[in-house]
């Protein structure tokens, strides 16, 4: 057995999301967002290098020499998937290791609202998952692609750096592949896939202006487009997208991305009041003619007012889904100020009235 092996038992039965191992520290875990080191021994450059390579292959040895930094996978049958990057640093090795349960979680299990179903049921349209760093976005696009096998009969291929869930085919036939292994970047492999018959394309993360010019025309020609970007309300992500391009093409994708654009799902992972875990905060923008207009206009500082009419589509801001999670009592008034895009107008708005309490199922 892999000597690694043994760190990982301990990362999953203590609940950690993820495990750095490095040179000069004992491992550490991540619990519910927060870093706390293990009781284990400050590890030494050789021994570090011993745990590490004895993972790799002679070709991943010479990748993780000449380039410095290497990303792949790691299956523990009975336990789980682990997406692994690991890098050269000053004085030896370092690791970090992010565990992907064997089973993917479903929509409802998340407490994903019905709107997000409504979206899938779309045949073509870019959806975008967005979020910082650590907000869930791999587990939710793996829940929507198994709400797609569930009940829709298609053919879906992921691009994806690394695979990390691993689809079954149940309804739909599903292709994964991965970016550095089975094709050379994210958008040669988009060009091909345009060539392979799908329904629906899966871009895990969408990096630069190549990329989304393909995503856009990927669902201008029928297809239903599922990506991420690191964007923390809908408005900003439309700007990024919008900001990557150079300014001579800016209004021809302000035209394309109006009408593609079927809907975003921003999130953020907030903590529990009862410290069991961590809860999905989101924000979500559906497609309407209204928010069409606005991003066709430039007006995207208007959009956080759309979001607020357009509730009885399934629409929210980050703001009314704080509250509504501390009404609740799933979270502290303390923790949502942390997330709030506008933590003042958070309180404020608090003070003056009541929260909804709408029933909201969580994880």
């Amino acid at each position: 057995m892999p000597r690694i092996d043994s760190f990982l038992k301990v990362m999953h039965q203590a609940g950690a999301s993820d495990l750095h191992l490095g040179d000069g520290y004992a491992p550490i875990l991540r619990i519910h967002g927060a870093l706390e080191p293990t009781k284990h021994r400050v590890m030494s450059v050789e021994k570090v290098k011993i745990l590490l390579y004895e993972m790799l292959s002679d070709r991943q040895i010479k990748e993780l020499e000449d380039e410095g930094e290497i990303d792949f996978t790691y299956t523990m049958p009975e336990i789980a998937r682990f997406r692994i990057n690991m890098y050269r640093k000053h004085e030896g090795l370092g690791a970090a290791f992010r565990i992907i349960p064997n089973k993917i979680p479903t929509l409802d299990e998340l407490g994903f609202p019905e709107a997000l179903k409504k979206l899938l049921s779309q045949k073509s349209g870019l959806i975008l998952v967005t979020g910082p760093t650590n907000s869930g976005k791999t587990t939710t696009l793996a829940a929507m692609v198994d709400y797609l096998n569930e009940h829709m009969n298609y053919h879906i291929i992921t691009l994806e750096d690394p695979v990390e869930y691993i689809h079954a085919n149940k309804n739909c036939l599903i292709n994964q592949r991965q970016i550095g292994h089975h094709s050379r970047s994210f958008a040669s492999a988009l060009r091909s896939t345009l060539r392979e018959d799908p329904n629906v394309i899966l871009v895990g993360e969408m990096r630069d202006n190549e990329t989304i010019s393909l995503a856009l025309t990927a669902a201008e020609t029928g297809l239903l487009v599922l990506g991420t970007l690191h964007t923390r309300s809908a408005a900003q992500t439309v700007s990024r997208i919008m900001d990557v391009f150079p300014a001579n093409q800016q209004d021809q994708v302000r035209m394309a991305l109006s009408e593609v654009l079927a809907g975003t799902c921003c999130q953020q992972l907030v903590k529990r009041a009862d410290g069991s875990g961590r809860v999905a905060a989101l924000e979500i923008m559906i497609k309407t003619s209204a928010i069409s207009n606005l991003i066709r206009e430039s007006k995207l500082q208007q959009i956080s007012n759309a979001l607020v009419t357009g509730r009885q589509l399934g629409m929210q801001k980050l703001e009314h889904h704080l509250k509504e999670l501390v009404s609740q009592k799933i979270i502290t008034a303390e923790e949502a100020v942390l997330h709030a895009e506008n933590p003042q107008e958070f309180m404020t708005a608090r003070k003056e009235q009541p929260a909804e309490t709408a029933p909201h199922k969580t994880s």
